[in-house]
Formats: structure tokens, sequence, C-alpha cells
């Protein structure tokens, strides 16, 4: 005999009342509800129920029984949808946020041709550089930048991102190089979106605060002044190692470059991912690698 048994048949008589109602429920007779039921108090060796000519009643026991059952139907039921969304189609409507200037690029582009091949699947793009709380916004995934705050949330990477401190040669010869990170102050330092700069010096990371006579929040905005000569400017592999391999832009302190952050994928914690989560995760994975590696090659 299956432990099992008797299980469904006990939590649809608790709830309904009645044997009757209970196999209705079932699709099955008064009688074979009432044999499972009965079968399974005795294994257990106690009552579940107190039985009228009318209603049933559960015991002490049968309470207790009866609010693990339902976990217990609840947890097959998951692991079912588990299994099932392993094959399953992305379909439905997905909220998803990221940094305006690296969606742009990177991440729009992958969700479309991930989308071209899901006709079923929704989706709503939400760019933003301020951090938007997923939990509060009811968004699916968030692409973030760099290092994580938020621990209600499941991290995965994706891909590495390293930061370049970097000028135009027309700006070194005008000024020269920083020979270590207290000559900064000396320089015209670019500010993007922190005038806090992260370096690793004798094996800690340390932050230096920078001035400089310009400023945006826009981290293309940062590449074109420096790229004009303006200052020196701190910025992601992204932006800058096209313009690093063709002599555009000089890389400095590089032995005091900081270490690797990286570009993330954040949702909320779920017993298990949906697919259209799982498998956009996997799919941007996938693509940002197959970027750096067709960008090392160039």
């Amino acid at each position: 005999m299956n432990r099992w048994d008797g299980l469904d048949e006990f939590v649809a008589v608790a709830e309904c009342g009645q044997f009757a109602a209970a196999g209705k429920r079932l699709g099955l007779s008064t009688s074979q509800v009432s044999r499972q039921v009965a079968r399974l108090e005795e294994r257990l060796q106690t009552r579940l129920f107190y039985r009228s000519t009318r209603r049933v009643a559960l015991t002490e026991a049968g309470q207790t029984f009866l609010l693990h059952c339902r976990r217990l139907q609840d947890a097959r039921e998951e692991a079912l949808r588990a299994v099932g969304d392993l094959a399953g189609e992305p379909k439905g409507l997905l909220r998803m946020t990221c940094a305006v200037a690296y969606g742009e690029r990177f991440i729009v582009p992958l969700v479309n041709q991930f989308m071209s091949r899901h006709s079923q699947l929704r989706v709503d793009i939400e760019l933003d550089n301020r951090p938007l709380d997923l939990l509060q916004e009811g968004l699916d995934l968030a692409i973030r930048l760099g290092r994580l705050q938020d621990s209600r949330l499941v991290a995965t990477r994706l891909a590495p991102r390293v930061m370049y401190l970097c000028a135009a040669p027309t700006y070194l010869q005008r000024a020269g190089q920083p020979a270590n990170l207290s000559a900064l102050s000396e320089h015209n330092c670019l500010i993007g979106s922190s005038d806090l700069w992260h370096f690793q010096e004798q094996g800690r990371e340390v932050q230096v605060r920078v001035a400089g006579n310009w400023r945006c929040n826009s981290g293309q905005a940062v590449l074109d002044a420096a790229l004009h000569g303006v200052g020196l400017c701190q910025l992601p592999d992204y932006y800058v190692q096209t313009h690093l391999r063709s002599g555009a832009l000089v890389s400095l302190l590089e032995h005091l470059r900081p270490p690797n952050t990286a570009v993330w994928a954040l949702y909320p914690q779920q017993r298990h991912l949906s697919p259209k989560v799982r498998l956009l995760v996997e799919h941007l994975r996938e693509g940002l690698s197959a970027q750096a590696s067709r960008s090392a090659q160039r």
C-alpha cells in the first residue's frame, strides 16, 4: 500500500465536511472515499474525524494532520510545475529593468533576439539608472552592474566587468600621466554618476574622491569628453576597449585596477524560476559571452 494513499481523500473530506461531497469533488464514490480515510486512520493509529450522520468534524490530530497534508499537496504541485516548466515555452508578460546605456547597447538587442524565438512572450523593459525595487515595482528581472547590495534577491552572474582608468593622448601630452593615486588630485577628472573612483592597492580595495570641471551622469558622455581630451575617466570595459585598441585612449595605473566586478541578473527568491525568466537569463549569459569573445578577437 502506498504511504500517500488516502491523503487527498482526507483533505477533501476535511474541506467539504462530508464524504459524499468529497467523493463528488474527487470523482469517487462515497464508499471509496470512506474506505481510503479509514485505512489512513488505521495506518496512523489515530482518529482523524468525529463522524455524525450529516457532517464530519476534525479531531485535534486531524487538524494537525490537515496542515501538513496541505503543505505536502502544495509541494507536490510545485514539483510537478517545476518539472513541466523545464520544457515549458516562455509566455506571458515579463517585466524587467536595466541601466539606460548598458540596456540600450547590450541587453535590449539580446531580449529582442530572444523574443523573435518565443512568440507567446510579452516584455516590458524599464531602462532606468536608478536601482528600482523589484518587489515593490512588481518586476521579474533586473540587470545590475557592479557590486550588489540587495540580499533579498537571487543573483546570477552574466558577465565580467572590468573598470579602466584612461585618457586621450592629447590630454596626457598636456597634463602628463598620474604616477600614483595621490596624483589624481592634480588632474581634471571626468565625473560620471559618482566622484568616488575604485582601485586596488596592496591587495585591498580603496576609494579615491576625485574632482574636475566636468560632470555628467552618462557613461557615453564621459567617454566622449575623454576622447576629446577633456580629462581622465574611469569607465567599464565595454565603453573603452575599442578605443584602447585603436590608441584613441591610453590605459593608466593598470597595476591599481580594481577587482573585477560583474554584470548580474537579479530576480526575487522563488522555489523555481518560470521558463520566461530562466531561459532569458541563460540567453543573456550566452549572448554577452559571445559578444565579449568577438570583441576580444577584433
